[in-house]
């Protein structure tokens, strides 16, 4: 590194963020701001409930809800209040939506290395997940 800080600025990928509408910790408004933060396309979701539920809503579960809108890289930036009223609400879980979004920006899938090195002088031991998680 060059010695000069590193800034959120800096961020030239992607963003995927989640907020919850209901979030007494970090309310969603202050996560929004990530949109003026940096310059690269931001994915942003606001999804019903609290600080834990909103977040850890399974798919399946009932009742939940959400909203997701993308600012493009170089477009203008809408105030939260009026994302917030223009963005669809879409009902179930947000996770799907992560999934589509993981799922456009990742490669194909890439089997796991093998396990141990027998070149190396490091045999396989055991099969995963390995003894230790059945001592007591």
């Amino acid at each position: 590194m060059d010695g000069r800080p590193v800034v959120i600025a800096d961020i030239r990928v992607p963003i995927f963020s989640v907020a919850a509408s209901k979030d007494h910790i970090v309310p969603w408004q202050a996560v929004y701001k990530i949109n003026l933060l940096t310059d690269t396309d931001v994915t942003f979701v606001l999804t019903k409930g609290g600080h834990n539920a909103g977040v850890v809503s399974e798919p399946g579960h009932k009742g939940r809800h959400y909203q997701v809108g993308t600012k493009i890289e170089g477009t203008r930036h809408i105030d939260a209040e009026t994302w917030r009223q223009t963005m669809p609400v879409r009902e179930g879980s947000w996770w799907p939506e992560w999934q589509r979004w993981l799922a456009e920006r990742s490669s194909d899938r890439v089997a796991p290395p093998s396990m141990g090195a027998p070149d190396r002088g490091y045999p396989i031991l055991a099969d995963a997940p390995g003894n230790y998680v059945f001592q007591e």
